[in-house]
């Protein structure tokens, strides 16, 4: 067990608990939250805490009880109240995240049970959520909450509305009801304290004995000692010097492969009258708990160190590492970006009341990717004295971490303030002291050089303007800090997004058993809240199961020279090695007429490509002999990653794109203005909570296998690995469960691991299992395509846009793979916009990174980003406001065509448009923002409104195509199998609410089975917001056929039940066997398969530039307001409305959390979600704490939905619409609110309204934008005078 000796790896393989997800293996996503519970011997009491499971070493559990998700409820037994709740509240989509929220909420809860929305807020920090954006998730919890501690607690539950549309279309819509009430709390079961699990007696005896000696636990690989006490543990370390003293093992990690550690269990937290001292072993949540009290219980006057470390602990971690982590690994990890260090080295180390007859001003600032739950980018801790009564410095401390290899004391700067007046001329001596003495090279490890300079100078401001602040209310004569200055000392706060959300109720004529329309909890969430929902990796082990390791290239472009596995095959449990020559069909393949190769055969093209596989019979000894396969290479030449490298050596991927209405030369000589700008869009990482992979079973009897594998293309998977074992797929079989979460990134790429999984276990005879590791998913399977889009538009001066040429360039990797995502990006050029002559040209770059694949939008969000800085910066030259100019160009006759001249209305988008700038109340705000901005020098705040146009399906019309298979049995019951993925969208919940509509039976009474090509064969991907689509029409027809042969027996047998009439039919069915009639002509409706392809053809000819390429369009608007710090280039977004025009929504619960859903993605992906290269091709950014996606302090407080009301759609299952994909670039409005905001920054400094920004926008680059005398003394270096940290790709 030691040698792999965390809690998660006992759970899932030994005690086979299988709630507890395995999302990342780092402490940062949360999937693997449990709770822990140990008796407290110094205030006798029974402590409950969560911690990370991944991280959480089993020897450090002596004497503890654990709790998982399954230990406190099930759907065979009962359910907890926090399991119900989050399902019914839709706060469950894929599930992954699930059981992790869950056991964070029940431990919170059994430490208080009457929680406010802030302790909540504090308990979920350290979960993610890829799927739901969080805002169900809260409103299930809060209902827990005292109705005092709540604000808005029920903001859903109300109402009906009877209401007229008010927008100008309305001649087009009829009177409606709207509802606002997505869940209820009716008949929902009570928290009861009282049934909660009790600790173990055994284990509390246990407890109140003091321990006699040390523990040591044994290991092949490790050597684990406990010590009894701080004696103990020095007697320990003389003993073994070399140990690393391990608590929280946050740092560490997973990474404990030496052979002697010593682990310090119990923490000392001691109380004294004069201030607070806490043990080096105490945790930073007791840490945190101490600071709280001594702010309570203390004197204001004396707690200001106390409140600077709060501030900084409230941010730090998620609350899973704050159980963890401790003071004393913090401080001696020395690591710069660990926030604590700067605090409290600024507070000489120590917490303490300082002596009567000064005065003590202490302040922390940090800075990160993302305000909670993040390593800051740069972190400081300052404190000054003054002799009472005062201005005259009399000591001063200034420590910045994120500046240098370890904390940085400016000690020369502060020697040189000690005795100035605190005022002006020490503010500008002080920036230029700091300027002098922080020393970062441009080649720094981090980079983000001018950006950290400039923080450093920044937080002194920041700290200067809060100490003569308050001198001012000590009545002290200094200098008067202006009113406009004063929100600059607000930190900004966190708060857990509320919403108002309103759909349309279906018809009173519709039947009360019919669910369609209705808000309908998803199929599987009580499974998903209870971790009994099964996931590929949570399949139990096959007898001979062995697992497979990728050996992946470290080099960006080379030659292979030589594979050299032989100390890999010497090590223990090692099996086998493969590469291309074991591949028993073929290696390479074609992919849209382009080569991909299984195994990297003669020439490497990026870094993390596959050359071989190691096999072995552990998940350890896979991974750790992988590492051990030595691999000789020859550099070849060219290598090169960026998109601007590729056009300078003119290289390109076929085919090249190009669409075009009207006459776009001809144009530009009669416009009254030109523009030529560009604007960059990194890529995005799919980050989908469950990691790729697969299980390959071989069944022995003529070469058959069966996979369980993690799928959107099933058909695809199979068809690639039948090419590779080259044999036929009917001796293939793939099943698909379920997905933890997919968003494009499971459709082509599995495919590969799958074959190679595949060869794995016939080569061996065996089982086989693969999954990757977080860092191996991000690097061996990529993401998001990076975008640059260049235009040159021509607009007169009203802001009508006349003509544009546009050319989008893509980074596509090292092969084609999926950057057809190109055409997307130019089928969706123009948005909403009617620009009479209209140009775009795509061309996909072919570079030496691994190649990008789909992600949700496919090139839709890159297409219509670039559009929309298009008609942005047209607006501030002509000097309009941004809203007024998209009006102007927006499509408005009844019949319009596209640029690509597919005929639609516009109507339901203009209906979006205007309710959307109604309901956020646009105009009034505007006006508020601008007196917001007038008078606030510091933080500035933008508001932007987008409307949208998205084309739903398959512009190659043989993928819009669905399949499904329908039994009923006689007792009744119903089976239903398609060919869709279930990946968090609810494609089986309203396949249950179609095919219940139809049977007239209730949705308890029919089953989805899992995906599975044995079933339903030759699938279309689930994809393109086209799944329900497909699969609804399939599930559709495929039952009404049923009826209709039923019908006969219904109307025979008019009083029947509906299981009396399967009985008769079957019996009708037998009765034929025997007679030898026919099964058609006694109609019996046992089964029925039904492929469906509905809709208008689409097709693209892009000889000509015209063609159907969708079968209809979903509109929608979307207007977000934010807030920027311009010190710092932290951003706070205020407030979200959506309209969305979904037809007449299946299910109003399931699409309201796409939107919400997509929304957020597109938040990271504009604001947060920053991928980088090294120089040498190398993914750096390859895990959560270096990658961040949107937590839950990234939803806008005010996050408001509504589903257009009378909205139609005669191309799709019940007029519905398909919603995955289009909210994603909705989150655009973000964007370009930070934008606004940066250049009302701007504006008051004199400096232009135009200026360049790229995406996504995150604080480094909103704090360049906002030009001042801090940035100045941080000019950027010359190109080519220094070596980048990182590459812009």
């Amino acid at each position: 067990m030691l040698s792999q000796n965390h809690l998660h790896v006992s759970l899932l393989y030994i005690v086979l608990l299988t709630g507890t997800k395995y999302g990342c293996g780092g402490g940062g996503c949360g999937a693997c939250t449990v709770m822990v519970s140990k008796y407290d011997q110094l205030n006798n009491r029974v402590l409950h805490y969560t911690v990370n499971a991944c991280l959480q070493p089993i020897c450090t559990l002596h004497g503890a009880a654990v709790v998982t998700v399954e230990g406190i409820g099930s759907t065979k037994t009962k359910l907890h109240p926090v399991q119900e709740r989050i399902a019914k509240a839709h706060g469950s989509q894929c599930g992954f995240c699930t059981p992790g929220m869950v056991m964070s909420m029940y431990t919170l809860l059994r430490n208080k049970p009457h929680p406010t929305m802030e302790d909540i807020r504090e308990a979920l920090g350290g979960n993610l959520c890829r799927c739901t954006g969080y805002r169900p998730i809260i409103d299930g919890f809060k209902t827990f909450c005292d109705v005092s501690n709540a604000f808005n607690l029920f903001p859903q539950a109300s109402c009906l509305i009877q209401r007229k549309n008010d927008c100008v279309l309305n001649k087009y819509l009829i009177p409606c009801q709207i509802s606002e009430e997505l869940f209820h709390m009716d008949n929902v079961l009570p928290l009861d304290p009282s049934q909660d699990l009790i600790f173990p007696p055994e284990l509390m005896i246990m407890g109140k004995k003091r321990a006699c000696g040390s523990l040591c636990f044994q290991g092949d690989r490790l050597k684990l000692i406990s010590p009894v006490d701080l004696t103990n543990l020095l007697e320990l370390k003389t003993e073994y010097p070399e140990a690393p003293v391990v608590v929280g093992n946050t740092t560490i990690g997973i990474n404990l492969l030496l052979c002697h550690l010593l682990f310090v269990i119990y923490l000392l937290c001691v109380h004294v009258h004069a201030g607070v001292s806490m043990g080096a072993v105490c945790t930073l949540s007791s840490l945190k708990e101490e600071m709280e009290r001594a702010v309570r219980e203390m004197e204001a006057e004396r707690t200001r160190g106390y409140q600077a470390l709060l501030q900084t602990l409230q941010c730090l971690a998620g609350k899973q590492i704050r159980n963890m982590a401790t003071i004393g690994g913090n401080i001696l990890s020395a690591n710069p970006k660990y926030d604590l260090n700067s605090v409290l080295a600024a507070l000489d180390c120590t917490l303490q009341v300082m002596s009567k007859g000064t005065w003590e001003f202490v302040s922390a600032f940090r800075q990160a990717q993302r305000r909670e739950f993040a390593f800051s980018i740069v972190n400081a801790g300052m404190k000054v004295l003054f002799r009472e009564g005062t201005n005259i410095v009399e000591s001063l401390n200034i420590y910045y971490g994120g500046v240098g290899p370890t904390l940085v004391k400016v000690g020369r700067t502060c020697q040189k303030l000690v005795g100035r007046s605190w005022g002006e001329d020490l503010l500008a001596d002080a920036c230029r002291l700091l300027e002098e003495e922080v020393e970062l090279s441009d080649s720094a490890h981090g980079g983000k050089v001018e950006y950290r300079k400039t923080l450093t100078t920044s937080f002194f401001f920041k700290f200067y303007m809060q100490v003569l602040q308050e001198l001012r209310e000590r009545d002290v004569n200094v200098c008067l800090l202006p009113l406009e200055y004063l929100s600059a000392l607000k930190p900004f706060k966190n708060e857990v997004p509320q919403g108002h959300h309103s759909f349309q109720l279906v018809s009173n004529a519709q039947s009360s058993q019919d669910p369609v329309g209705h808000p309908m909890m998803h199929q599987a969430a009580f499974h998903q809240a209870t971790g009994e929902a099964q996931y590929y990796d949570d399949i139990p082990a096959v007898q001979g199961e062995l697992f497979v390791f990728m050996v992946t290239s470290t080099r960006a472009h080379a030659k292979i020279i030589n594979i050299d596995p032989s100390e890999a095959l010497g090590m223990t449990g090692v099996v086998t090695f493969l590469s291309a020559g074991d591949v028993p069909g073929q290696n390479r393949r074609m992919l849209f007429n382009n080569p991909e190769e299984l195994f990297a055969e003669e020439e490497v093209s990026c870094v993390g490509q596959i050359i071989g596989a190691v096999v072995a019979e552990s998940r350890e000894q896979a991974r750790r002999a992988a590492q051990m396969v030595k691999v000789t290479y020859q550099d070849l030449l060219p290598v090169f990653f960026t998109i601007e490298e590729a056009i300078q050596h003119q290289s390109f991927f076929d085919p090249k794109r190009k669409l075009e209405r009207g006459d776009v030369d001809k144009a530009f000589e009669t416009v009254d203005q030109i523009l030529e700008d560009e604007i960059y869009l990194g890529g995005q990482e799919h980050f989908y909570m469950e990691t790729q992979g697969l299980i390959a079973v071989p069944k022995g009897e003529n070469g058959e296998l069966e996979l369980f594998v993690a799928s959107q293309h099933s058909a695809y998977t199979q068809e690639v690995v039948g090419i590779t074992l080259g044999i036929d797929s009917n001796k293939i079989t793939c099943h698909v469960r379920r997905l933890g979460g997919a968003f494009g990134g499971k459709v082509m790429k599995i495919a590969s691991l799958s074959a190679i999984t595949a060869t794995a276990a016939v080569k061996t005879g065996r089982p086989v299992r693969c999954v990757l590791e977080r860092g191996d998913d991000m690097l061996i399977t990529s993401g998001r395509h990076p975008f640059l889009g260049k235009y040159k538009v021509g607009y007169n001066n009203d802001g009508t846009i006349m003509a544009a040429d546009i050319t989008y360039y893509s980074n596509g990797g090292c092969t084609l793979n999926e950057s057809l995502i190109m055409e997307k990006a130019l089928l969706h050029m123009d948005n909403g916009y009617k620009i009479p002559n209209l140009r775009g040209r795509g061309l996909v770059c072919k570079t030496y990174l691994p190649s990008y694949t789909a992600f949700r939008g496919f090139g839709g969000p890159q297409g219509l980003m670039v559009m929309e800085s298009v008609l942005h910066e047209v607006a501030v030259k002509c000097g309009l406001p941004p809203q007024k100019v998209r009006e102007i160009n927006m499509y408005r006759e009844e019949e319009c065509y596209t640029h690509h001249k597919q005929l639609f209305s516009p109507r339901d988008m203009l209906r979006c448009w205007d309710e959307c700038l109604d309901k956020a109340g646009y105009h009034d705000r505007l006006q508020a923002i601008q007196q917001f901005n007038t008078s606030n020098r510091w933080k500035k705040r933008g508001i932007s409104a987008v409307p949208m146009k998205f084309g739903v399906g398959f512009s190659k019309g043989f993928f819009n195509q669905g399949a499904a298979l329908v039994n009923i049995y006689k007792d009744g019951s119903v089976l239903v199998a398609h060919g869709g993925t279930e990946m968090g969208q609810g494609i089986n919940t309203k396949a249950l609410q179609i095919a219940s509509r139809i049977l007239k039976v209730p949705m308890s009474s029919i089953h989805i089975k899992e995906t599975c090509t044995g079933n339903v064969p030759n699938a279309a991907p689930s994809a393109a917001s086209f799944g329900t689509d497909a699969v609804g029409m399939a599930v559709k027809d495929a039952c009404e056929k049923l009826m209709r042969r039923l019908k006969p027996f219904m109307e025979n047998h008019p009083k029947y039940t509906w299981q009396q009439w399967t009985v008769i039919t079957a019996m009708a069915r037998f009765t034929a066997l025997i007679l030898g009639t026919s099964r058609s002509q006694v109609g019996y409706p046992n089964a029925v398969t039904v492929w469906v392809s509905r809709g208008p053809h689409t097709d693209m000819d892009w000889e000509n530039s015209e063609g159907p390429a969708y079968y209809y369009f979903t509109f929608g608007a979307c207007c977000s307001e934010v807030e920027i710090d311009c010190l710092t280039g932290d951003h706070k977004n205020l407030r979200t409305d959506i309209v969305m025009d979904v037809g007449r929504s299946l299910n109003p619960a399931l699409d309201i959390g796409q939107i919400e859903g997509g929304f957020v993605q597109g938040i990271g992906l504009y604001t947060i979600e920053e991928l980088q290269f090294s120089l040498e091709g190398v993914l750096m950014t390859r895990g959560p704490s270096q990658y961040k996606i949107p937590a839950l302090c990234d939803v806008p407080p005010q996050f408001n939905v509504h589903l257009l009301a009378n909205a139609q759609n005669p191309h799709a299952i019940y007029r519905s619409k398909g919603i995955g994909e289009p909210p994603v670039f909705l989150a655009s409005t973000i964007f370009f609110a930070i934008k606004e905001a940066v250049a009302a920054a701007r504006r008051e400094r004199g400096l232009g309204d135009s200026f360049p920004l790229s995406s996504p926008a995150t604080a480094e680059r909103i704090r360049m934008a906002c030009e001042d005398q801090f940035t100045e003394m941080a000019p950027s270096p010359k190109k080519g005078t220094f070596k980048p940290w990182s590459i812009n790709i």
